[in-house]
């Protein structure tokens, strides 16, 4: 994979975990969270289901003691995770990922007898011990717990299951990784092949030269191709899995958990995918558009995300970095004083380097230390808007450090808020810095947006179908599977796209499908939920900012709804979803107005 951009050498900085992969503190933290676990189990075991209404401070003694136990042990563990996301073709940081992995289910084998014993106080108990002051702090963390009360199985087979993840899910969820994370796709131009990585080739999509979109995409087609016997046995099996462990714990249905952790009833998750769904119509409305602007009779795959401007211009590291900050100065000193630290302290690896995990991402890491972002940089506008997004997650997770361990992490459905409005911040800005583009800009920002707001419909909906396809019909063929995909993506483009016979393979480098089952629609309600709060930002100025931050910086310390409400955002009303897409049309209704086509 090519270095020779202007991301070469900005690289994160581990220190703050450990100094290096065989850093003795490593080790020690491993030894002494073991030791710890082992003395949490002889002192608290058999107590804490016994706990009378009176017993408020000993149950905090033992969520304190807890929450520095988790901390202690998963501080190894992301440090693990980071090395091999960032090189996952060393068999030494993949061997230490495996060793922390199992250290920790080693270590959570005296510590799980904690939650089944909490969810076993009777209710009227547990509703008094909640209510003391003592537990004012853990008070939405102690509730959560109790919703999970009728899946939890017995201690030992919640152990069983803990342990035997690592040779199961876990192990294919690697494999996926480094499957995909080293495979190589063939990118021919003028007459000359060469290999590029899967980030490298998608990054080919967004060319202004159809013939070299084209190319990546046969490209990436048969890249995945050469994978497809693999890759479609580590979906059968992925899938498998959850299928499972959704029997075992009877689950009402496949979403059942996804919901439940991210604190939303299905009936709203299932308004918000069947409100997105009636407008499918705005998608094919736009691509009409884009057809003509591109002087394009018959737009196929590769054209989506074809720039209107065959001038683009190049953003290097420095003016992206120079970009964004500027963007949440100009919101919030306090959040750009945050951001300022993700550069000068070295938090985040945007550069290019052979077995880096593809994609980006935030880690909260531990409340202790501070999030880390990963990216590709490729030195497109787009990456702007990815760094933008990142840092939105990492001022997040900055700022909800305040709530400790247990509690500063978010449900999906808020985790992409602040992410999604750090991108409108700074689309704003590249309005500005780029006049001469605004058509070709506003019209990238509608395909990112109809990206995280309709395609995460469309993989949700295609995950559904193929959850159901696998456990009515047993392991599936990848044509099988490719049928689904094609089918979910064609009720979103209608005739408007041609998909390529290729294209049918694409379902299989989508790792949210792997890591996190039913991700997808977070993304939409995130997207939704930033254009509803950032036309209330437009209305209301400087007072909103305070009312945000203070968002971000609770945490998981309340519902969602709860959270929300704070801001006038009533998200259990079908309706809602109706205004941010709304938006969305008067986004594509200006560039129309705009290309006066």
């Amino acid at each position: 994979m090519s270095t020779s951009n202007s991301a070469a050498g900005i690289a994160w900085d581990l220190g703050d975990l450990y100094h290096n992969a065989d850093d003795a503190a490593l080790e020690k933290d491993l030894a002494q969270a073991l030791k710890r676990a082992r003395a949490f189990e002889k002192k608290y075991r058999g107590r804490i289901e016994r706990l009378g209404p009176t017993r408020a401070k000993f149950l905090l003694s033992a969520i304190v003691d807890l929450e520095s136990l988790y901390e202690q042990m998963d501080r190894p563990l992301v440090y693990a995770m980071l090395l091999h996301s960032s090189k996952s073709d060393d068999p030494k940081y993949g061997a230490l990922l495996a060793r922390t992995q199992e250290q920790r289910t080693e270590i959570n084998k005296h510590l799980i007898f904690f939650d089944l014993e909490w969810v076993k106080v009777p209710k009227s108990t547990a509703r008094k011990l909640v209510k003391k002051s003592s537990l004012a702090k853990y008070r939405h963390w102690l509730e959560q717990k109790r919703v999970w009360k009728p899946y939890y199985l017995s201690e030992p087979e919640e152990k069983i299951l803990d342990a035997k993840s690592l040779t199961g899910k876990s192990a294919f969820g690697r494999l996926f990784e480094e499957t995909t994370a080293s495979m190589k796709c063939p990118f021919t131009q003028g007459g000359v092949t060469t290999e590029l990585s899967v980030q490298e080739i998608l990054a080919k999509l967004y060319d202004p030269d159809r013939p070299v979109r084209k190319a990546a995409a046969e490209g990436l087609s048969i890249g995945l191709q050469n994978q497809n016997r693999l890759l479609t046995f580590i979906f059968n099996t992925i899938v498998f899995d959850h299928q499972t462990d959704c029997q075992l714990r009877n689950y009402p249905d496949v979403m059942a958990a996804r919901n439940l952790a991210n604190e939303i009833d299905g009936k709203v998750v299932e308004a918000l995918m069947a409100a997105t769904e009636k407008h499918y119509s705005l998608v094919q409305r736009y691509y009409r558009l884009k057809g003509k602007l591109l002087k394009i009779d018959k737009l196929y795959d590769y054209d989506r995300y074809a720039p209107l401007s065959g001038e683009m211009p190049k953003c290097d590291w420095p003016t992206a970095r120079s970009i964004v900050q500027e963007s949440y100065d100009a919101f919030s000193s306090q959040a750009g004083g945050i951001v300022a630290e993700f550069f000068e302290k070295r938090w985040i690896d945007a550069e290019l380097r052979p077995g880096k995990r593809g994609g980006a991402f935030s880690s909260s890491a531990v409340p202790s230390a501070h999030p880390y972002i990963l990216m590709n940089f490729t030195e497109r506008l787009r990456d702007v808007m990815t760094l933008a997004h990142e840092l939105g997650h990492g001022v997040h997770q900055y700022l909800a450090r305040g709530q400790g361990y247990l509690q500063c992490d978010t449900p999906l459905t808020t985790a992409e808020t602040a992410s999604v409005f750090g991108e409108m911040l700074t689309f704003r800005r590249l309005l500005e810095r780029y006049p001469e583009q605004r058509l070709a800009m506003l019209c990238g920002k509608i395909e990112d947006a109809f990206a995280t707001v309709f395609r995460q419909v469309v993989l949700t909906r295609f995950e559904q179908t193929l959850h159901a396809a696998r456990q009515g019909q047993g392991e599936l063929s990848a044509d099988a599977i490719n049928q689904l995909w094609m089918k979910a993506n064609q009720a979103m483009f209608g005739e408007v796209v041609e998909f390529t016979p290729g294209y049918a393979t694409w379902w299989s480098y989508i790792g949210h499908f792997i890591r996190s089952p039913f991700y997808c629609y977070a993304y939409s309600f995130g997207e939704l939920l930033v254009l509803a709060l950032y036309q209330k930002y437009k209305d209301e100025g400087e007072s909103f900012v305070p009312k945000y931050l203070e968002l971000l910086s609770s945490g998981g310390s309340a519902a969602p709804h709860v959270l929300l409400a704070e801001l006038g955002v009533d998200v259990t009303d079908p309706g809602f979803w109706e205004l941010g897409l709304h938006l969305l049309g008067e986004m594509v209704a200006e560039a129309e107005r705009l290309a006066s086509v």
